[in-house]
């Protein structure tokens, strides 16, 4: 039980933050709108069903796709730890275009099959029972589960030695865990669910391009990467999108 107590506290403090203005100025300036472009244009190439979907967002109070994906015409609701989490979509709560809910990321309070997809960024990564948290989301979509996490298979194998830097640049880094992508894929199994599509985001870490502050050069450096195939094998963060394992369909 003081586990489980451990890990809601965790992921109901990591979510919390994400949802502040301190956690976005991580991505300030233009780099910072780079990296999220392409989070967002990744994330939603691997929407799929056609027209309008009914979104939930789990831990989305960080904004970063829960906007993009409204613009594109989508039904979204936000699920937040808290009432707090609503902060910097609160333009889009009040006018309608989105729902905010505040509960439990690891008891979602919607019946089995709400949504056609569910999307869940920044907290796999601080869950220590990430497989309770893949089963939530699975058991309340019925069409695709979205989800990113960072891989240990990339150059994050040096986070350790990285994370002093990361903490300089961000000031109030958490700590947090880096999976292989057979444990996301072991996850979505026990779900009854089956991984579909894999995306890396970036070959370089991330820290790398706040600290080198030219969204020209990064992007040139990442088209490099991608050209010559380390982003597509080494990169990271992964955004990978999971579906029902009736749907029979290859990683790609």
């Amino acid at each position: 039980m003081q586990t489980q107590l451990l890990n809601k506290e965790a992921v109901v403090a990591a979510d919390i933050e994400t949802s502040t203005d301190e956690y976005a100025m991580r991505f300030s300036g233009s780099v910072g709108q780079w990296m999220l472009e392409r989070q967002a244009r990744l994330t939603m190439a691997l929407l799929v069903g056609g027209g309008a979907l009914d979104i939930l967002d789990v831990g989305g109070g960080h904004g970063q796709l829960a906007r993009p994906m409204n613009e594109a015409g989508h039904n979204i609701t936000v699920l937040g730890s808290a009432p707090s989490c609503v902060h910097r979509l609160t333009d889009l709560a009040e006018s309608g275009q989105i729902k905010f809910i505040s509960g439990n990321v690891l008891e979602l309070p919607f019946a089995d099959n709400s949504f056609d997809t569910t999307v869940c960024f920044r907290l796999v990564t601080h869950c220590a029972d990430f497989g309770r948290l893949i089963s939530e989301l699975c058991r309340v979509a019925r069409k695709s589960v979205i989800i990113d996490y960072p891989t240990i298979q990339s150059v994050n194998i040096a986070a350790k030695a990285l994370f002093g830097a990361k903490r300089r640049v961000e000031g109030d880094t958490r700590h947090w865990a880096l999976f292989r992508h057979r444990q996301i894929d072991e996850a979505f199994s026990a779900a009854g669910w089956r991984t579909v599509a894999r995306r890396k985001q970036f070959f370089m870490p991330m820290v790398f391009y706040r600290l080198l502050r030219s969204r020209r050069f990064a992007a040139l450096l990442e088209g490099v990467f991608a050209a010559v195939g380390l982003t597509g094998l080494f990169g990271s963060p992964v955004i990978v999108r999971a579906e029902p394992s009736n749907k029979r369909e290859a990683v790609k």
